[in-house]
């Protein structure tokens, strides 16, 4: 079933086309014809971004900061949306045209899994561009004895709220070979993460995850446990490393500790996280005009979104943009035309129809 996911989604082919198209001209609004604009031949070019709350929607109303000052072509409006799984199911029911979401909700989508065996959809978004990562690794309590991985044997282990990315992320990590038999003994926490601090200040956590963007900050509950409890980073092990590694959803990093402190000595220089890839996303009928401008925009004007929201990446090149982008899903064709007019495209991937 996981291997042919990516060919019996309908990215706008047959029957499909119709329908899609017919949700975009008249509620996603992917181009619209107006008498003014310059989205070439009398269009305005336009973008209903579906955007989660949090850091998300944060990071979606910088970009739609930098579209304001710096095109003429596009107009782009931030719509709320239920995290990042909501909004795939939104995109494929054509409430709007683009979305913030994630490669592992993504690849679940692509093979029914999680939220999508009870649900699935008739359609999974392009692929756009990279927008931030949340970065993951382990620490635990001073005093308890846990040192590497392996040590989260029966202990009691925090892995953020119920319904969290970083948590699905986290547990899919674990749960799979060759760490699945230390994920088994783990007596997982399931409180909200309001409580969390809290619980581990008085010894009911034993070791949680932590998280946020490097060399930006740490998201904020996170922050809260590490001005209270003093923490230690817990190695890595060589099977959890092969897991994470293995993991399609995810992808991996080494970050310098000194560059993301938790402002506390957790007995580290470097820290190694599998990476939950929070992306731009495209519904395919999404105009390939008006995602070309913003993929311009975002590249040109890449320190404006930044001074509105550090947590956006800070591009160095063009081929950075896509650095998030799997092989099994398609790239929106305007994206990757403004890839390939820039010398970026990885032919590794591939382009939607």
């Amino acid at each position: 079933m996981a291997g042919d996911g990516i060919q019996r989604r309908h990215f706008l082919h047959g029957a499909a086309t119709a329908g899609v198209i017919g949700l975009t001209s008249t509620t996603t609004g992917a181009q619209e014809t107006t008498t003014d604009g310059d989205g070439g031949d009398g269009q305005q070019l336009s973008l209903r971004v579906g955007t989660s709350a949090g850091g998300t929607r944060d990071v979606g109303l910088a970009v739609e900061r930098a579209v304001s000052q710096h095109s003429d072509a596009l107009d782009y409006s931030t719509i709320e949306s239920p995290g990042y799984i909501g909004t795939i199911f939104r995109m494929a029911q054509g409430q709007f045209n683009a979305g913030i979401t994630d490669n592992n909700s993504l690849t679940k989508a692509m093979d029914d899994r999680g939220r999508f065996s009870e649900q699935s959809v008739d359609q999974v978004p392009y692929y756009g561009f990279y927008a931030f990562p949340y970065s993951i690794y382990v620490v635990a309590r001073d005093g308890t004895d846990i040192e590497t991985f392996d040590d989260l044997a029966g202990a009691n282990v925090y892995p953020a709220e119920p319904g969290y990315s970083t948590r699905a992320t986290t547990l899919d990590v674990w749960s799979q070979e060759p760490t699945a038999d230390v994920f088994e003994q783990m007596n997982l926490q399931n409180m909200g993460v309001d409580s969390a601090p809290g619980a581990m200040e008085e010894g009911r956590i034993d070791a949680a995850i932590a998280y946020g963007t490097p060399g930006v900050r740490y998201t904020g509950w996170v922050r809260e446990f590490a001005s209270r409890v003093d923490v230690h980073y817990v190695e890595p092990t060589d099977a959890l490393i092969e897991s994470a590694e293995s993991y399609d959803g995810a992808g991996t990093s080494r970050t310098a500790y000194d560059d993301w402190s938790m402002d506390q000595d957790i007995g580290t220089d470097e820290v190694f996280t599998w990476d939950l890839q929070v992306n731009y996303t495209f519904n395919p009928a999404a105009s390939e005009d008006a995602v070309y401008e913003l993929c311009r925009v975002v590249d040109e004007h890449n320190e404006t979104v930044n001074e509105a929201e550090e947590q956006f990446n800070d591009f160095e090149s063009v081929s950075e943009m896509h650095a998030s982008a799997i092989e099994r899903l398609p790239v929106h064709p305007g994206a990757a035309q403004y890839y390939k007019d820039n010398d970026a495209w990885n032919d590794d991937l591939q382009v939607g129809e």
